[in-house]
């Protein structure tokens, strides 16, 4: 009689044996995970024991873990995030070093998910949490490979008082996240009979480039447009001929960020940009643009670049947006499609994200770099 060997285990094995060169936890909690996993099967709670990480020393106590918790979901370990002092957030110090990319052991994963994106692209874990305060969710999503989404700001419970972040979750794909989101937003959200429904095809949406302000690897804005091209092809979009130029949200956002949202250029700016978005979103049109300017920079850091470029507008805003693997560049490096809805049309951006990946290849499974790789 063969023995199968339950998820949890699984994931343990895997955390054993790659986060050594990955460094994408900073614990690991085995005893309590099988234990939590029996516990579910017994009981069989909804998520059956499917095992999740949760970012950083604080994630075990956010409310989506707890929501994950009590429909059966397992944490198996907390990940990494920056390190304290750190003046940029595009990577994270696990329990062995610094994380490390699962495509490129040279590159970053991205920030400040780091870890939560890398145990999801090594198969460590089903899915996991994260937080998007400019892009912490989406970057480290596109520059792993994997599905990403930020839930429209205000949705789910937040610590963070500028109102800047929001909760968001790590899957390998949209279809993934799916059992995730429908218990975190649990009670008080939408019935268990509005998840999976599909959208009238073709989907209505505007592509831009660069928001009009950012500039773009030139390598990246050609991979993202070759999915975007690959979408109209297949039938599941429809572009719209709308201009989605914004103002630069960078002065805008910084003055949130050191508390102060009054300061009238960054009024000027955030309510300009949220004019043009109401107008772009009508009718439930989606924005497509790169997740990312560029491709994820080395360890030494990102120098002058501004990777939360294209993200950032919209923890502004508020609207809900998920990163999705568009392909890679000539090196190696994944990129990521951002995909912005509506604000609240977090239901209807899972489900657009779903047939967008329907329609684009599946995204491949990295080979982690073997242990003490540098």
């Amino acid at each position: 009689m063969t023995r199968t060997t339950s998820a949890v285990a699984r994931a343990l094995e895997r955390i054993e044996r790659l986060d050594p060169a990955l460094h994408a936890f900073i614990e690991v909690w085995p005893d309590e995970a099988l234990a939590r996993e029996r516990e579910a099967l017994a009981r069989r709670l909804p998520l059956g024991g499917l095992p999740f990480a949760v970012k950083g020393p604080s994630g075990i106590r956010s409310y989506a873990a707890r929501r994950l918790i009590a429909a059966g979901g397992v944490p198996v370990g907390a990940t990494s995030v920056p390190g304290p002092g750190t003046v940029w957030q595009t990577w994270g110090q696990g329990a062995h070093g610094r994380t490390v990319n699962p495509w490129r052991a040279d590159r970053t994963p991205g920030g400040s998910s780091a870890g939560s994106a890398v145990a999801v692209a090594a198969g460590m874990a089903e899915a996991a949490t994260g937080s998007d305060g400019a892009g912490s969710v989406r970057i480290p999503a596109a520059w792993c490979g994997v599905f990403g989404l930020k839930t429209t700001n205000g949705l789910l419970p937040s610590p963070d008082r500028t109102g800047l972040a929001s909760a968001g979750v790590f899957a390998r794909s949209a279809a993934a996240a799916e059992p995730y989101l429908r218990r975190v937003l649990g009670a008080g959200g939408p019935p268990d009979e509005a998840f999976g429904l599909p959208l009238p095809l073709p989907l209505p949406a505007v592509y831009s480039e660069d928001l009009g302000f950012a500039e773009v690897d030139p390598e990246v804005a050609a991979v993202v447009r070759a999915a975007v091209d690959r979408l109209v092809a297949a039938g599941t979009v429809r572009l719209l001929d709308r201009d989605a130029g914004l103002l630069d949200p960078a002065g805008a956002w910084t003055a949130v960020r050191g508390g102060a949202p009054d300061d009238p250029e960054a009024v000027r700016v955030r309510r300009a940009n949220d004019e043009r978005l109401d107008g772009l979103f009508s009718g439930g049109a989606l924005l497509l643009t790169p997740a990312t300017p560029n491709r994820p920079h080395g360890h030494e850091g990102p120098g002058s670049r501004y990777s939360t470029a294209l993200t950032w507008a919209f923890n502004l805003s508020g609207h809900p947006a998920a990163s999705l693997p568009a392909g890679f560049t000539g090196d190696g490096c994944p990129v990521g499609l951002q995909v912005v809805a509506s604000r609240g049309a977090d239901l209807g951006l899972l489900a657009a994200a779903r047939a967008v990946e329907d329609a684009l290849p599946a995204a491949p499974t990295p080979t982690p770099p073997p242990p003490g790789h540098r």
